[in-house]
C-alpha cells in the first residue's frame, strides 16, 4: 500500500500545482524520482514531525493542499497538540498519511504501536479518518477527498486485506446479507472476519471510513444484534454512530484494541490473537453471541 501511496501523488502532482509533501525521514527513496521532478514541492524535513505539522499550517494558510507522511505514534500521539491547534482551530486543510498503525511495527514494542490514532484524530473537529484495506481502496479515497478542504487521515496498513484486486468504490458496502446478527468491520480485520463468518448465517458491512460514517447503510438491519470488530482502540466508530442517533434494538457489542499497553512482542498475527481479535476468536466472540439470542 505504500507503493501505491507514491504512485497516487506522482500521479496527483502534474494536475494539482499546490499539492506539497512532506516527509520526515520515512518515504524519501519511494519518492525518489519526485524530488527530481518536483524539487520545490516536496521536502524532507526529517525528524520534526512537531515541527512538520505546524509547518504544513502556514502551507495550507498560503493556498497549498499539504501531505505529511511518517510512522503513526509520531505523526499523530507527538504531533497531536499541533494538528489540534495549528490545524483544527484555525480551520486548515492537510492530508495525514500514516504507516505503523496500531501494531504494524509490533517488533519494535510500545514505542511504535499506535492503536490510539483512530481515537484521537476522531475527537478533533474538521477531520474525515479513513483506513483503505488494500492499495485501490487507497487510490479511492485519496483523490476523492484529498482536497476535500479537511484535515483527512489516511491510517496506510502493512497488513493489508487479501481482496486486494477488489475496489469499492464506497465507503461502506454490505458484503452478505444473514439473519442471526449484523456484523460491522473496518478495514484491514475484513480478511479475519470473512473467515470467521464464511459459513454463518449473518450479515456483513464492510468500511473503509470512520469519519464521516454513512450511517444510512445501517438502517436496514435496525432490528438486527450488532457487532462491531475495529483494528485500533475500540470505541470510535461506536461513538459515531451513536452521536448521529442510531439506536440499536437487540443490542450492540463492540471489539477492539483494548486500551492497555501491549508488552507482549511477536508478529502482526500474534498480537491479534494475544488481544483476541485473530480469525478463532472473532469467530468464538461472534457464536457466543449467536447462542445468546
Amino acid at each position: 500500500m505504500r507503493k501505491q501511496f507514491v504512485e497516487t501523488v506522482e500521479n496527483i502532482f502534474p494536475n494539482d500545482e499546490n499539492l506539497i509533501l512532506l516527509l520526515c525521514d520515512i518515504g524519501v527513496y519511494g519518492f525518489r524520482n519526485s524530488f527530481k521532478k518536483y524539487p520545490n514541492r516536496i521536502y524532507n524535513i526529517g525528524v520534526l514531525e512537531q515541527s512538520t505539522v505546524s509547518m504544513s499550517a502556514g502551507l495550507s494558510l498560503n493556498g497549498f493542499t499539504p501531505i505529511i507522511h511518517t510512522i503513526a505514534p509520531f505523526l499523530i500521539e507527538r504531533s497531536y497538540e499541533q494538528i489540534k491547534i495549528d490545524l483544527c482551530y484555525n480551520n486548515l486543510k492537510t492530508n495525514l498519511v500514516s504507516v505503523g498503525n496500531s501494531f504494524d511495527y509490533s517488533g519494535l514494542g510500545c514505542t511504535h504501536h499506535c492503536p490510539n490514532d483512530v481515537m484521537l484524530i476522531n475527537n478533533l473537529p474538521n477531520t474525515n479518518i479513513f483506513l483503505p484495506g488494500n492499495k485501490l481502496e487507497f487510490n479511492h479515497l485519496f483523490n476523492k477527498y484529498y482536497n476535500s478542504g479537511k484535515i483527512n487521515y489516511f491510517r496506510i496498513t502493512e497488513n493489508p486485506n487479501k481482496l486486494s484486486t477488489i475496489s469499492f468504490q464506497e465507503e461502506s458496502i454490505i458484503l452478505k446479507e444473514g439473519k442471526k446478527m449484523t456484523i460491522l468491520v473496518v478495514g484491514n480485520l475484513l480478511d479475519n472476519v470473512l473467515d470467521a463468518t464464511s459459513d454463518l448465517d449473518v450479515s456483513l458491512i464492510y468500511t473503509n471510513t470512520v469519519k464521516p460514517f454513512d450511517i444510512n447503510i445501517l438502517r436496514r438491519f435496525r432490528n438486527s444484534k450488532f457487532l462491531i470488530f475495529e483494528p485500533y482502540t475500540q470505541g470510535a466508530l461506536l461513538n459515531n454512530i451513536l452521536n448521529s442517533g442510531f439506536s440499536f434494538q437487540k443490542g450492540l457489542f463492540n471489539y477492539g484494541v483494548p486500551n492497555e499497553f501491549i508488552d507482549k512482542y511477536g508478529n502482526y498475527s500474534e498480537i491479534l490473537k494475544f488481544i483476541g481479535l485473530d480469525t478463532q476468536s472473532i469467530r468464538n466472540k461472534i457464536i457466543k453471541h449467536i447462542n445468546n439470542e
